[in-house]
């Protein structure tokens, strides 16, 4: 029984972290990795966005004039 708690005790001192095994150029790149890699995504998303926008206006002029009238009917003003 002694036996077991000292190798559990040794285990919880011996543990080490991924960063503290890494040598910091590895984890250097690592995170330049991750960041451009949430610009990345943060550029994709920003042009699906854009092309939804771009959609949406030519659905919009594409649009006949019942269609208008159905949608926005009388809320415009009479001038």
């Amino acid at each position: 029984m002694a036996h077991k708690r000292q190798k559990k005790a040794g285990q919880k001192t011996e543990s080490v972290t991924l960063s503290d095994s890494l040598d910091e150029n590895i984890l250097a790149k690592l995170k330049e990795a991750k960041k451009e890699l949430t610009v990345l995504e943060r550029e994709k998303e920003e042009e699906r966005q854009e092309q939804l926008r771009q959609e949406r206006k030519q659905r919009e002029k594409n649009k006949s004039f019942e269609q208008l009238l159905e949608e926005y009917g009388d809320i415009g003003s009479k001038y």
